[in-house]
């Protein structure tokens, strides 16, 4: 079989496609309020950034809690589900997905009745305390994480 330029150079593009192929990001999300901000962007193919770092590798049971997570909260996104602050909340978390948004303070998880934003709330101190290193951050949502924890289990 002989090959052609035409043949050898649509050979080189093809083989070139594949090599820099980008997974679907799976939520980005911010939290503001007292103290630093916070984004976490999270794609499928296992990575995250932290506050607009580099890209970081999350661990295999990192990846299944944001996949569960970003699954747990497309039906509110779809919805455009945007709770009210309360006079008592201190943050206010926005998460984007590919469906649409999530918005809600800190307080909308009180009384376990929306416990997939307890969860996005959990995951966001978690992660930036495990999977970004943001140990000063992890310090001062220590509260929020006892709270959070207690309606989720």
């Amino acid at each position: 079989m002989r090959w052609t330029p035409a043949g050898i150079a649509l050979a080189g593009v093809l083989a070139g496609c594949g090599l820099n192929v980008q997974s679907a990001d799976l939520f980005l999300l911010t939290r503001v309020g007292q103290g630093s901000r916070l984004s976490l962007l999270v794609n499928d193919g296992g990575k995250i950034r932290c506050d607009g770092g580099r890209p970081r590798r999350l661990s295999d049971p990192w990846l299944l809690q944001a996949r569960d997570l970003a699954s747990a909260l497309d039906g509110d996104a779809k919805e455009s589900l945007k709770l009210p602050s309360a006079r008592n909340s201190v943050y206010r978390y926005t998460v984007h997905l590919q469906n649409g948004t999530v918005s809600f303070p800190d307080t909308a998880t009180a009384g376990g009745k929306f416990p997939a934003l307890a969860r996005a709330e959990l995951f966001a101190v978690r992660a930036a305390q495990q999977a970004c290193g943001l140990l000063a951050l992890a310090a001062r949502l220590r509260g929020v994480l006892h709270l959070t924890h207690r309606f989720i289990l």
